[in-house]
């Protein structure tokens, strides 16, 4: 995969009008390759790891992406949990968003796909770290992909979310 791809989203094979449907084949056993890639940095409330202005946080920030026409070919928010109270979200982009917290990530991350409930969240990050560690490298910081809302995700019959753990 090129430096700062991503692999494609269908945007066209979308029959909620609301999340594409995801293709994990895209994206398990990846690994995708940053070099100063930018992103636009949210954060949201939680409680007990339960975001509770995610719908708020996700529309107010891709409204800013818009507006200055920085949204990536590809669509992907990063999301990390801080704490059980407080979770970032890095959502990739092409340009710099005027007023936005930027930061560039650079170097290796492993892609793999999981599919089940948010409770299994814990045995996911347990997962794709053994398989950091069973491609040779040393588990860095990790990240969930949440692919679809829980709408779509019930609609889909799938929540899919792909781990992503930088490479060290």
């Amino acid at each position: 995969m090129q430096t700062n791809a991503i692999p494609a989203t269908d945007a066209s094979d979308n029959p909620t009008g609301c999340c594409p449907r995801f293709h994990p084949e895209r994206w398990d056993g990846v690994t995708l390759h940053f070099d100063h890639k930018p992103f636009v940095k949210a954060s949201t409330v939680s409680f007990f790891h339960m975001p509770l202005n995610m719908g708020h946080v996700m529309a107010k920030t891709w409204a800013a992406i818009e507006k200055a026409h920085a949204a990536s070919g590809a669509f992907l928010v990063l999301s990390h949990d801080t704490s059980a109270w407080h979770a970032e979200h890095l959502f990739a982009v092409d340009t710099p968003v005027p007023g936005a917290e930027m930061v560039e990530l650079s170097g290796d991350y492993l892609c793999k796909v999981f599919d089940g409930p948010f409770s299994d969240a814990p045995r996911w990050c347990e997962a794709l770290q053994k398989a950091v560690v069973d491609a040779g490298k040393t588990p860095g910081e990790q990240y969930l992909y949440y692919t679809t809302c829980p709408k779509c995700a019930a609609f889909y019959g799938h929540n899919s979310v792909v781990g992503v753990a930088r490479l060290g």
